[in-house]
């Protein structure tokens, strides 16, 4: 199977939808999993069902059009609840207040809560497999309440994980509800490898997605094998630390779990994260149908020793060829364009090489309401060797993109690279008092984020894409033109000094307070 992630601000009609499950069958994949987490129609939790949500209707309507596949629902009941915690209905069950992204066990309604999503998916879904998450928990034990809890199973004995029975307690309860619901629970596999007690507390007829996006999932998988677990692998394709894709990582994480599912008669969940931020499925996929047909063709590999966890082997990689030739089949066009964005870009390094976390380039020009954040913080790598690297690629790979889908991801690069180079140049004016030359400057800036609005609501209509993006390119431009008026009443020095640029371009800016005192203290950023 592999899985789309809906619950990171996509919201596809049901047209993109069956596009979605046409590849998955021609593919060769026997489910198609969809992420959900509040991005579905709860019935018990109308209040959190945003604009474009899935709804049983429509996946009761693809059940009926595509009988041979199973659509898996993955929800989450612990960790990435952030879309239920951050609403004024749902707030009450963070573990955290205003922080984070887990709800708490140790709350019964909360607990409850979790249930009533259970029973809906189980309502709308007829998959015999009900994924309930449980992953990514970190916040276990920060409330008082969870805290006590952990606190409270010391007199089991020295030897005892508080954390793991707190979390196996509440995930195993629940798991019991969906197998006494007739349907096999299944959760991601990461807290029970740090919190290997937690496995005492769950049905064994649980299935563990275990994910490794960074090498083999050989040792990991083994765990829960003899643990008694039934495993599916999970590899992943690298959008959301990536401008695009990497493909060349993605490829090679696809094929070691797959010599590991091939070995040990394993599933298979190629999963694919975060197309908010300007990222587009219809770009994705040519690389999962080659992932699909990596799964079948796959031969056991040889066992060895290696470590999970590979990563800086997998920054080295540079080949991807049963991907390219996955875009080659679309048109040479798309290998060109693919080849340059998933493995050439990587070659400039710094934001555009392959990492851990997510793209920094993509959360500092738009995630965080200030796009001067990513001249702040990279102008000297964007405006130096490996900015002009990125740019001569970037826009190679814009002359060549053969459709819409692929000139919004190359639109949005360009425009990232063209923004620092203008906010520089702003800076430059500013510094020298010329302020009629630093607004004009700024407005040039401000119709970069006009276009990429118009890109951004052309990807949410025509492939369900984030409407987020929309209004995350809708408060860039209003910022820029916060700061026009703030150059345009203090560029002349009216305050007695010069605020930097960095000051008078960031939304806390306050004049006269020459000092920044908003910066320095560590409650800066809350």
């Amino acid at each position: 199977m592999w899985s789309v992630d809906l619950a990171r601000e996509q919201s596809p009609s049901l047209d993109t939808l069956r596009r979605f499950c046409d590849v998955t069958v021609s593919a060769g994949y026997n489910a198609l999993g969809l992420y959900l987490e509040h991005r579905f129609a709860y019935p018990s939790a109308p209040w959190a069902a945003g604009a474009g949500a899935l709804t049983p209707e429509m996946v009761r309507t693809l059940e009926r059009e595509y009988p041979s596949l199973q659509f898996i629902p993955l929800i989450n009941v612990l960790g990435h609840v952030e879309g239920f915690l951050y609403t004024e209905e749902g707030h009450r069950f963070a573990e955290e207040r205003f922080h984070g992204m887990q709800g708490n066990p140790a709350d019964s309604g909360f607990g409850s809560f979790a249930q009533q999503l259970i029973d809906d998916t189980i309502d709308a879904f007829a998959s015999g497999i009900v994924h309930i998450g449980g992953d990514e928990t970190e916040q276990l034990g920060k409330s008082e309440s969870s805290r006590r809890a952990i606190e409270s199973y010391a007199h089991l004995g020295p030897g005892v994980d508080g954390k793991a029975r707190l979390y196996g307690s509440h995930v195993g309860r629940l798991a019991q509800h969906v197998l006494a619901r007739g349907r096999r629970p299944a959760v991601w596999g990461d807290i029970l490898l740090r919190h290997p007690q937690a496995l005492e507390l769950l049905p064994r007829e649980t299935i563990i997605f275990d994910w490794q996006y960074f090498g083999s999932p050989q040792r990991t998988a083994r765990v829960f094998l003899d643990a008694g677990f039934e495993v599916v692998v999970c590899p992943a394709l690298h959008t959301y630390n990536a401008t695009w894709l990497h493909l060349p990582q993605s490829e090679e994480n696809v094929r070691q779990h797959a010599e590991v599912a091939a070995r040990d008669g394993l599933g298979t969940c190629v999963t694919t994260w975060e197309c908010g931020l300007f990222g587009n499925y219809e770009t994705l996929l040519p690389a999962i149908a080659a992932a699909g047909a990596m799964l079948i063709d796959a031969r056991p590999g040889e066992e060895k020793e290696e470590e999970t966890d590979d990563r800086e082997r997998y920054a080295s990689l540079r080949a991807a060829p049963a991907f390219l030739s996955a875009y080659e089949q679309v048109s040479p066009a798309h290998r060109q364009w693919a080849e340059l964005m998933g493995v050439t870009l990587q070659d400039a390094g710094g934001l555009f090489a392959f990492g851990g976390i997510r793209s920094s380039l993509k959360a500092r020009l738009l995630l965080f309401s200030n796009p001067f954040l990513l001249w702040l913080r990279n102008r000297d790598e964007l405006l130096g060797p490996a900015g002009e690297t990125a740019a001569a690629t970037v826009a190679r790979a814009r002359d060549l993109a053969p459709d819409l889908p692929t000139a919004i991801i190359t639109d949005f690069a360009d425009t990232a690279l063209h923004f620092v180079h203008l906010a520089e140049r702003v800076r430059s004016h500013y510094a020298a008092s010329d302020v009629a030359a630093a607004a004009a400057a700024l407005t040039e800036a401000r119709t970069l984020f006009e276009a990429l609005r118009e890109r951004a609501e052309e990807s949410h209509r025509l492939y369900g894409s984030s409407i987020a993006d929309v209004e995350r390119c809708r408060i860039a431009a209003e910022h820029i033109d916060t700061v026009i008026e703030r150059v345009q009443q203090y560029g002349n020095g009216s305050l007695g000094y010069l605020p930097s640029f960095e000051t008078i371009t960031h939304p806390k800016f306050v004049p006269h307070d020459q000092g920044n005192w908003w910066l320095h203290n560590r409650w800066a950023n809350e």
